[in-house]
């Protein structure tokens, strides 16, 4: 998500400063490079060597007269963005009232003023970030446009975001917005039928790839709405549904206010006449199957001109075969592409998709983290609504 992004961390003197190791290896694990710069009560909580030995960069301590702040976050500095993670309710205050007493907060102040993007991850016990001066501070840092990866509340503290979701801000900020103002309906993972009132069907995905395609949408600037059977995120709107029919109604509902939908979940096929008792094992049992409606053919039944990405994963492993099936799917409910896969990547973290899109011509294959998947994949949709309709 951050291929070629420099990215200044500037780490102040909250607790969660002991987890900067582990966040600074995870942006450059997204492909960012990174150089830390450090409060002096940051330092007394996490050694600078352990930072430096994350970013495998030298990290600033202080501010001398190589004028690093201006080096790393001047108007031709070489940081892309500052990332101030973990932000302490002192350091907050400070950066809004423009104070400068620390490498952090001048390295702010100087991102601030060069128009650098600044993205605050806060963290601090739970009355502190209730404060009536912090709030004003936050909200005149999100007024300059400050983004922030909200803490977590939990055990009466704020605590940091958590990685993943301080890689989608920064990615965010980074990003070119090529779908601001836009609203994308994305479905992921797998639904569930019921048999009795402890068995289900369900299959095999694990909604990966689904929640990947929602952060980059949003890291392009979307508001997206995940229909899923998952967890809430901080980059989407999360509708939970569990069944097919669920699914179905839910997206037709968020429809309504979408400029597409991507439907990327692994929809149940079948359901089942569930009974309210638990079936007793040992005996022999017949379950009847009916099959569950197509969710993009009732999306596209509700919206006839609404751009609709759909996905198609067969077990042949043959790419024509793949190939022939998006083609037959985009053609019979007029999709804007499809995204083709072997189901043996299902639950894994990398994947391999075909991108097959109007008829004539060739199939994309794109291969990778489902993160860089899913960047295409959002490349793509934006292109297609920017497209001239066709007459």
């Amino acid at each position: 998500m951050l291929d070629g992004v420099n990215v200044a961390l500037g780490v102040s003197g909250s607790i969660a400063a002991v987890k900067v190791v582990e966040l600074a290896h995870e942006l450059r694990r997204q492909g960012a490079r990174v150089r830390a710069v450090m409060s002096p009560a940051a330092t007394n909580i996490v050694h600078p060597w352990a930072v430096d030995f994350a970013t495998d960069e030298p990290v600033v301590t202080e501010i001398t007269g190589d004028v690093e702040h201006v080096e790393l976050c001047g108007r031709d500095g070489w940081a892309d963005v500052l990332l101030l993670a973990p932000a302490t309710a002192n350091t907050a205050g400070k950066v809004a009232a423009a104070v400068d007493d620390t490498p952090v907060t001048t390295c702010a102040t100087t991102a601030l003023g060069a128009d650098v993007p600044v993205v605050m991850a806060p963290a601090m016990h739970e009355p502190m970030y209730d404060h009536p001066g912090v709030l004003d501070a936050l909200d005149r840092l999100e007024s300059w446009g400050v983004r922030f990866a909200d803490p977590r509340i939990e055990e009466g503290k704020a605590k940091v975001a958590a990685e993943e979701d301080i890689v989608v801000e920064v990615a965010r900020a980074t990003t070119p917005q090529r779908l601001a103002g836009t609203h994308v309906v994305v479905t992921a993972g797998a639904t569930k039928e019921r048999i009795d009132p402890i068995r289900i069907l369900t299959n095999r995905a694990s909604g990966k790839t689904g929640r990947a395609v929602a952060r980059a949408l949003y890291a392009r600037g979307a508001r997206v709405t995940l229909v899923q059977d998952g967890p809430e995120v901080p980059y989407a709107d999360v509708v939970s549904v569990e069944t097919a029919d669920g699914m179905m109604a839910a997206c037709r509902r968020s429809a309504a206010t979408a400029d597409a939908l991507i439907s990327a979940a692994a929809i149940s096929d079948f359901t089942a006449d569930a009974v309210d008792q638990k079936i007793r094992s040992g005996s022999p049992l017949s379950v009847e199957l009916e099959p569950t409606p197509k969710l993009i053919d009732s999306v596209r039944e509700a919206y006839p001109d609404l751009p609709i990405v759909g996905f198609k994963a067969e077990t042949s492993g043959d790419d024509a075969a793949m190939v022939a099936e998006a083609e037959r799917i985009r053609d019979r409910v007029g999709l804007s592409f499809v995204v083709a896969n072997d189901a043996s990547v299902m639950g894994g973290d990398e994947t391999r998709v075909l991108l097959v899109g109007e008829s004539g011509t060739d199939p994309e294959e794109v291969a990778g983290s489902k993160d860089a998947v899913a960047g295409r994949i959002a490349d793509r949709l934006a292109a297609t609504l920017d497209a001239p309709a066709s007459v």
